[in-house]
């Protein structure tokens, strides 16, 4: 019997891959994350993505709290779209017990506009974001070697990072570690030592700082606390992933590249902020685009700041990968009817 003249020629199946399989297509694949991720911004940077301004829900009742859209659109050999959706709840540490961050990761077929996968993103969002650290870090500092480590804000942002760094190469001597939640410094502080390194809890996010070689700020601070630009010396490098802890000074005081200028001056980060201070944006060495296709340099004269806003295309282009990886090793479920039309 014919199918009906207005029957779907191929019936769009829906998957779901949950947290359990991502973690399991990304175990031990840090340096093969990284180079997608370098991947993508060349081609962001060369005008073959889509990758609207994010749009944020806020509740006046919990200043605190937002979730997030993220939209992008990558145009490559294997097109694709979709849309991050990430919640941010910081007080789920204390009321619920539940990580702060949540997410999902919806992809869309190019060719009918369809959904086909829904994928665990808060992981995705983990991974990416710690990729994109040590990619900037690798960048701005190719020696991947530092005296010492200082790391401020020692949530599961910071950990991620720092098993970025390692699987990349870099080598430390210590590491410094704050952060304003009791306890949670000492935590990461004696997970650093059993993994070997020497480290320790600092009570001064300053002192934590000062004088290190490579410094990870990933805070949830609403604005500006490191505010003396004598705290950074010429060569250090500052991975200001929280976005929002360095005060105007600091930042003219840098050499400054951003994953995308006009995604990072909104929002009053601290690029934003700079950019308010001074009515313009020369502060602003480039991106982090720049620095792979070798158009700008590490500067040795001043502190170099990586300011990554993030970039959905990278969580997309993530999500694609896992896709891909999941349904190849039968990780996927398949709802063939999902949307009723079979």
């Amino acid at each position: 019997m014919n199918a009906p003249m207005n029957a779907p020629r191929n019936t769009p199946t829906f998957q779901l891959i949950g947290a359990t399989a991502v973690a399991e297509v990304l175990n031990d694949r840090h340096q093969q994350v990284i180079e997608l991720v370098s991947d993508i911004y060349r081609l962001h940077g060369n005008g073959g993505t889509t990758n609207p301004d994010s749009y944020f829900l806020r509740f006046p009742e919990r200043p605190d709290a937002r979730i997030i859209a993220l939209p992008a659109r990558i145009e490559d050999d294997r097109e694709i779209a979709g849309i991050k959706w990430i919640a941010s709840f910081p007080g789920n540490h204390t009321e619920s017990g539940l990580p702060r961050a949540s997410a999902v990761v919806i992809l869309n077929d190019m060719a009918t506009g369809y959904p086909f996968a829904c994928i665990e993103g808060a992981a995705i969002s983990s991974h990416r974001t710690a990729a994109s650290a040590a990619l900037g870090a690798g960048l701005l500092h190719p020696s991947r070697t530092a005296g010492s480590i200082a790391v401020v804000g020692a949530g599961p942002i910071a950990r991620r990072i720092l098993e970025y760094l390692r699987a990349s190469g870099w080598k430390t001597d210590r590491y410094r570690v704050h952060d304003t939640v009791e306890g949670r410094a000492e935590l990461l502080r004696d997970e650093l030592t059993a993994q070997g390194a020497r480290a320790e809890a600092v009570p001064d996010a300053e002192d934590a700082v000062r004088g290190a070689e490579l410094v990870v700020l990933a805070t949830t601070a609403a604005g500006p606390w490191l505010t003396d630009p004598a705290l950074l010396t010429a060569g250090q490098t500052v991975l200001n992933v929280s976005l929002r802890d360095l005060g105007v000074p600091v930042v003219l005081a840098a050499q400054n590249v951003l994953d995308d200028i006009e995604h990072c001056m909104k929002a009053n980060t601290s690029p934003h902020l700079a950019e308010q201070a001074t009515g313009g944006r020369d502060f602003v060495a480039g991106t982090i685009s720049d620095l792979i296709e070798g158009r700008i340099a590490p500067d040795p004269e001043r502190p170099r700041i990586f300011s990554p806003f993030g970039l959905g295309v990278l969580d997309l282009a993530l999500a694609r990968y896992i896709h891909g990886e999941a349904v190849g090793r039968g990780l996927a479920v398949s709802d063939e009817n999902f949307f009723g039309l079979a």
